[in-house]
């Protein structure tokens, strides 16, 4: 269920699909409310409806929130509208480093401090016992 431009989802305002993987869509949005972009993953019903997966969903997610570290995302909060489940995160806007391969637009040089960033992330996510998968 792809979203319309300007479509409302609570204090959240579609602005454009920016991408959709194996839990949900992700869209750009703009927080009505505190006036600032928000990525919105939206999830499916099909992941909605089963309540062990919701469990797993809502309290990784409080996991994660918990976190403060440079290299992951904030989260600001899950919530349940019309259209369904939501999570809101922090916009980063730029190319995701699998863009940048495709490209060829990460130097050489660049792919140690790269590789050295996620794995500061996923320890500092592990050390909160956070899998990443």
């Amino acid at each position: 269920m792809t979203l319309a431009s300007g479509t409302q989802l609570g204090r959240y305002e579609v602005r454009s699909k920016i991408g959709a993987g194996g839990m949900g869509e992700v869209y750009l949005a703009q927080d009505t409310k505190l006036d600032r972009k928000v990525a919105l993953k939206i999830l499916p019903a099909g992941l909605a409806a089963n309540q062990d997966r919701m469990r797993r969903f809502v309290q990784e997610a409080k996991a994660a929130s918990a976190l403060n570290h440079p290299n992951i995302i904030t989260i600001y909060e899950i919530d349940e509208t019309e259209s369904g489940h939501l999570l809101a995160t922090e916009f980063i806007d730029g190319a995701t480093l699998r863009e940048r391969i495709r490209k060829a637009s990460i130097k050489p040089g660049e792919v140690l401090d790269v590789a050295a960033q996620i794995a500061s992330a996923l320890s500092a996510a592990h050390a909160a016992g956070i899998v990443h998968r």
